[in-house]
């Protein structure tokens, strides 16, 4: 009877282990076999994740594509000068001309811009400089206000606006009615500059622009790049550049032994003009002299080893220059 009840026992357990399901094993964290190739992932990694990878060799053309500043950045860009902050202030993009510089060739153009075409952009730059806010022209005064607000600087705490030249596309912000938009602020400008576009051929924009600062106006003679340089403001230097306008004015910013140059409208074209400097834009007063001021300071910012910031370069409108050839590379 005991045997009986004990084979019943055993055929009701094997009759359970053979019904119940069986564990999912727990797969263990292993390299791919040897001579095997490991699985690629098909999504894109985590920017966060991944670790840094080395710089690339810049492209032909190393500007951003059009609406770089709706992809990925909020139009300003901020560099460490020593003990300075430098930012790259878009105020505008719009699709660039190629038709602006008519001494380009079609070889040229083909070479050099791309087939979807390019970016003009125009830039203000924001200098916070020794205690000072510092800005390097105003553009058309539209966005720059706001982007001068995300940076916490109103625009009654502009200390100095330094004027690159007279075009409406670099004063615009000055005034509104008759009125300073920046009433605690000198205004510097080259003195050819000055006397040309209020005196020798008035232009009544450039006038009013300055009316409204009226003493606050503080004019310079600019000298050229070299050992020797005119201090406007501690720590900034105004450089002769002129052809684009005849006082067209660069500012090198130092700090330290770390310097900037912001050149204003030096190009037009950056994706031929660096390559070329030869070639000038129908923007340029004197083109001759223009062309012969854009590579004297592109030579400078190649001996001087200084990142060289424009009004017309596409964000982040700074970078370094090497000598190419008979030209120059800019690496944003």
């Amino acid at each position: 009877m005991k045997l009986i009840l004990f084979l019943m026992i055993l055929a009701i357990m094997v009759m359970s282990c053979a019904t119940a399901p069986a564990t999912e094993p727990v797969a263990a964290e292993s390299s791919p076999a040897q001579g095997s190739a490991p699985v690629q992932s098909t999504e894109p990694a985590n920017p966060a994740q991944t670790p840094a990878q080395s710089p690339q060799p810049p492209a032909q053309n190393p500007q951003p594509p059009a609406q770089s500043t709706q992809q990925g950045n909020d139009g300003i860009y901020s560099y460490k000068v020593g003990q300075l902050e430098v930012y790259t202030l878009v105020e505008r993009e719009n699709p660039g001309n190629a038709a602006i510089i008519p001494g380009a060739s079609e070889a040229i153009k083909n070479q050099y811009i791309p087939a979807s075409g390019f970016t003009h952009s125009t830039n203000t730059f924001l200098v916070k400089n020794r205690g000072m806010n510092i800005l390097i022209d105003t553009g058309f005064g539209g966005a720059v206000f706001e982007k001068m607000n995300k940076l916490g600087v109103m625009p009654s705490q502009i200390d100095a606006v330094l004027i690159t030249h007279l075009h409406g596309d670099h004063i615009g912000g000055l005034q509104k009615e008759g009125k300073a938009l920046f009433p605690n602020a000198k205004v510097y400008l080259d003195s050819k500059e000055y006397d040309y576009f209020t005196r020798i051929a008035p232009n009544q924009g450039a006038v009013d622009a300055l009316n409204a600062y009226g003493s606050n106006v503080v004019t310079f003679n600019a000298l050229q790049p070299g050992p020797v340089y005119r201090e406007i403001l501690p720590g900034i230097r105004a450089v002769a550049n002129y052809g684009h306008t005849p006082g067209h004015t660069a500012y090198i910013i130092e700090s330290g032994r770390d310097k900037i140059i912001i050149a204003g409208d030096f190009l037009h074209v950056a994706l031929v003009q660096f390559p070329h400097p030869e070639i000038s834009a129908t923007y340029d007063m004197d083109q001759n002299a223009a062309a012969q001021s854009r590579r004297q300071i592109l030579e400078y910012a190649v001996q001087a080893k200084a990142p060289i910031g424009g009004m017309h370069i596409v964000y982040p409108g700074i970078g370094r220059v090497e000598a190419e050839g008979s030209g120059f590379k800019f690496i944003p």
